[in-house]
């Protein structure tokens, strides 16, 4: 840090909470503070700029985050035009179809407070149950989710072409009807999502047990093309990423191979990363966005922050603050 740095920097101030506050200005008061309250407003600031300019939004969605409870959240911001692609783990779209099906998954006692968490999960596995941290999920709805998808891929087999993942993923959003569901909204919506490791879920692995018999002919990388066409034609790009993972990775290489636009820009123009892992292990998940702009997937002036913390946190307070600002901007 220099000198003229030092003599820049800004006091610290501390937040304050008043009657009937809403979750902007709650966010707004966390401004003046440092750690993660002052990088969560951050976040909403740079979601904003985002959301105000003429950007192409990527959204990376890694861990259990559609068990968790977040599905509404995603497929309300792809309906809104928060979010203009989606990368995902086949893990949550398995997930959203079981939603979409009617099945549901339940919280387990005491996993509000930590108590009465004890459980046998062998046990579990004999009552038809499974367990993900502290949520359970049933068989039957695993069931239910190999009779649909089985279902489709006939329809799929019976038009006798080779699809991509995104086409598939397409197909199956068509046929779903529950308009909170994240395949159904992006279809609505023209939204196209991406699940490059497809194969590491029940989607993936009911395809390969439908291939044994039938002809079913899907391109893992077919994809690559579209996301970097798409990355290309953006004036400006901005990326969302929670948790890491596959899906990071899979964003964030686009800009590898794309040509600098226009005054010599390269790599995404925004990025915001919400992560509870940390660099050290070498994982990406926990990689810096600081780390991306030696590889040239991130500007070297964008606009970007990493905030540490549980995505089932800070995605709703995040997405709620700036909806806020959205709607006052249009008043």
């Amino acid at each position: 840090m220099t000198t003229k740095e030092l003599e820049r920097l800004k006091e610290v101030k501390g937040a304050k909470i008043v009657e009937n506050m809403s979750v902007d200005e709650l966010v707004k008061e966390l401004r003046g503070c440092t750690f993660g309250a002052g990088r969560l407003a951050k976040a909403v600031d740079i979601y904003e700029e985002m959301l105000n300019e003429e950007t192409t939004k990527f959204m990376g969605i890694a861990g259990a985050l559609v068990p968790a409870g977040m599905r509404n959240i995603i497929a309300e911001m792809i309906r809104e035009g928060y979010v203009d692609v989606v990368v995902t783990t086949g893990a949550n779209l398995v997930h959203d179809i079981i939603e979409a099906l009617g099945e549901h998954h339940y919280k387990m006692r005491g996993a509000d407070t930590n108590a009465d968490m004890a459980v046998d999960d062998t046990w579990l596995r004999e009552q038809g149950s499974d367990r993900i941290y502290d949520l359970i999920v049933h068989d039957k709805a695993f069931a239910r989710l190999e009779d649909f998808i089985r279902g489709v891929f006939e329809e799929l087999t019976r038009k006798n072409k080779r699809y991509s993942i995104k086409e598939l993923l397409k197909a199956i959003g068509e046929t779903l009807s529950d308009r909170d569901s994240i395949l159904r909204s992006a279809v609505d919506s023209e939204v196209p999502i991406f699940c490059p490791a497809i194969a590491d879920s029940m989607i993936g692995l009911h395809a390969w047990i439908y291939k044994q018999t039938s002809p079913l002919e899907v391109d893992a990388f077919d994809d690559m093309k579209d996301l970097i066409d798409i990355f290309c034609e953006a004036k400006r790009t901005g990326a969302i990423i929670l948790g890491g993972g596959v899906p990071k990775n899979f964003i964030f290489q686009t800009a590898l191979v794309a040509p600098p636009r226009e005054e010599g820009r390269e790599g995404f123009d925004y990025a915001i990363q919400i992560t509870t892992k940390t660099p050290e292990d070498g994982s990406l998940s926990g990689a810096t966005l600081e780390e991306a702009k030696s590889w040239g997937k991130i500007g070297g002036k964008a606009k970007a922050v990493t905030v540490y913390c549980d995505a089932t946190i800070a995605l709703p307070i995040i997405v709620a603050a700036v909806r806020e600002r959205i709607a006052r901007g249009r008043q």
